[in-house]
């Protein structure tokens, strides 16, 4: 590996830990200030602030299967790490580096709060549509899910950009 692609994974694990840090600051501050007290309204009708401690995935499902998203957290992790650290450097995969630090911020953030508390602490809720209640690392999560099918649909990436995922002697 390469100087310039060594500093880049390094670029891509300051991304996460600064994903990590502000996404576990914002659960400090949904405890402090959200805990045992009534929703706060940033929009009325739109958008609050309310505490809620969700022992299972999106929308409630799968509650209380700690090992099992401590598992399937870890292997996404490690796919990332690998990928991230295989991932050549060029301005091409760029986004590509900022996307696998952000998902890994987004991963290791719920990943804290479930080895620490039993439990990720969500607090944004928008009542406009009463969407269930979520957090900042649940936000990078979909914003890389998001950002990954704008890619596949629309990027100009070939089957061929992604030779660097292929384990060594095959």
């Amino acid at each position: 590996m390469d100087r310039k692609t060594k500093r880049m994974f390094f670029a891509d694990l300051l991304i996460a830990l600064a994903g990590i840090l502000l996404d576990q600051g914002t659960k400090r501050l949904a405890v402090l200030f959200l805990k045992d007290r009534p929703p706060v309204g940033l929009i009325p009708g739109v958008l609050e602030l309310r505490y809620l401690e969700n022992r299972g995935a999106a929308f409630g499902i799968l509650q209380d299967q700690k090992l099992f998203f401590v598992v399937i957290t870890c292997l996404i992790l490690a796919f990332c790490l690998y990928a991230l650290w295989r991932m050549p450097a060029g301005r091409k995969y760029t986004l590509l580096h900022v996307l696998g630090g952000i998902l890994m911020a987004g991963a290791l953030g719920n990943l804290i709060d479930r080895v620490r508390l039993n439990y990720v602490i969500d607090f944004i809720y928008i009542s406009l549509i009463d969407f269930p209640i979520f957090n900042v690392a649940d936000m990078y999560v979909t914003l890389v899910c998001a950002a990954g099918l704008l890619l596949v649909f629309f990027g100009r990436y070939r089957e061929s950009d992604f030779d660097f995922l292929k384990l060594r002697g095959r």
